[in-house]
């Protein structure tokens, strides 16, 4: 086969998602819209740091409390936008933002704590409603390339917000920067409610939405993905840290940048394969791999060439994890309730990468830097063994379920 048939044949999954009425725009300003909200960590840390004369702690607990926030908040949301629709959830939460982040830089510390939990539990809930977005304007059998492509997306914005963030910090101040940042928040609401992007699929029903108990959704699979999302982002918030650490033990801090960069790269490659094969890889294979790909990294510690070689396997199977994650939420519930179930997964990742990032130090502070990437990497193998039996319970009914060769035939037949 030729190069050009091969290229042709891996795009194919993308051009007809592309192809699709309303996904090429939504994802431009998805990208756009996330810019500032990766920002917010470093941002309100330097501000902390910075303007207010505090530590690192004091700015992870601003930190926390915001990740609180949003980790309670995000099912709420995604309820109050299955029932009233997303225009009002986006005019709520951009004038929260907008409250916050032009009052922010002012509060004394002792206010700021609180402030920063209220405005992470109403802050604009753009990865959620991009996801249940994406449900609504691809059919199911397309959505695995759709999905791809917004968890690139995600890392894209993770990779210009921060450094933008820092760029701005040192050429102006973190002062002048928390209000670059929230007028950047509510410029991003400001376009989401301009495109005004679908919930709900063209031959679903508008309007009020039947009421759907919890408990006919809220299903051990579902919650098994769930948790998958929420150990595969521990395993990449152990190692952001883990990284660093690594790089400052063998006198190299100054590579960080390139070697974030190279496992970023990595992970927009796995992301656009994923997208692009026809097999589809379940959220739990994808995660144990992760997780056993992320335990050796820290043996290629000793230069930073070897630690980008060593991350390559694992960041390859970042974007891929999440993107299976969302595609399998956005399957396994009813349309009725995808934002609360889109809010659930949004929740489950945030508080992934909360408990990843200072559980890694932790281990770190009482060992050594390659132990941050072996324990986040071994306790996210062990949920994948803790989830494998209901993941194997559900192939056996489906197996189950399904008519031998000879009586599939029968069956079409008669009809």
């Amino acid at each position: 086969m030729s190069p050009e048939v091969r290229t042709h044949v891996n795009m194919k999954p993308y051009r007809r998602a592309l192809a699709l009425p309303g996904l090429r725009s939504l994802l431009v300003v998805a990208v756009l819209a996330r810019i500032p909200l990766t920002a917010t960590g470093v941002t309100l840390t330097f501000h902390v740091v910075l303007d207010l004369d505090r530590g690192y702690g004091a700015a992870g607990l601003v930190g926390a409390a915001v990740t609180v926030g949003a980790a309670i908040g995000g099912p709420l949301l995604g309820r109050l936008v299955d029932r009233r629709g997303l225009r009002p959830v986006l005019v709520l939460t951009a004038i929260a933002e907008a409250i916050f982040w032009s009052t922010a830089p002012t509060l004394a510390y002792p206010v700021l704590l609180p402030a920063a939990f209220v405005a992470g539990s109403l802050a604009l809930p753009i990865f959620s409603v991009v996801r249940q977005s994406i449900a609504a304007l691809v059919p199911e059998e397309q959505r695995r390339p759709a999905y791809a492509l917004d968890s690139m997306s995600v890392e894209l914005s993770f990779m210009i917000g921060p450094a933008l963030a820092v760029a701005l910090v040192t050429a102006i101040s973190a002062q002048t920067t928390m209000y670059l940042v929230g007028g950047g928040i509510v410029a991003a609401g400001i376009a989401l409610w301009v495109v005004n992007p679908p919930i709900r699929e063209a031959t679903e029903p508008t309007g009020p939405q039947r009421r759907v108990p919890r408990r006919e959704w809220l299903t051990p699979r579902l919650l098994a993905v769930l948790a998958l999302s929420a150990a595969a982002t521990l395993v990449l918030g152990g190692t952001d840290v883990a990284v660093v650490a690594v790089l400052r033990a063998s006198g190299e801090v100054g590579w960080t940048g390139a070697v974030l960069a190279i496992w970023a790269v990595a992970s927009l490659a796995g992301g656009f394969a994923y997208g692009a094969v026809h097999r589809s890889f379940s959220p739990l294979v994808l995660t144990a791999a992760l997780a056993l790909c992320t335990i050796p990294v820290g043996l290629g510690g000793a230069h930073w060439w070897l630690l980008c070689l060593a991350l390559i396997p694992a960041g390859a199977l970042c974007a891929p994890t999440i993107a299976a994650g969302s595609d399998a939420v956005s399957r396994l519930v009813p349309a009725e309730v995808r934002g609360e179930a889109m809010g659930l997964h949004g929740s489950a990742v945030t508080v992934g990468i909360a408990v990843g990032a200072p559980l890694a130090g932790a281990v770190i502070d009482a060992s050594a830097p390659l132990w941050g990437f072996v324990v986040t990497g071994a306790l996210g193998a062990l949920v994948t063994l803790v989830v494998l039996p209901i993941e194997l319970r559900r192939r056996r009914i489906a197996e189950a379920a399904t008519p031998p060769p000879a009586e599939a035939d029968l069956t079409s037949a008669a009809h």
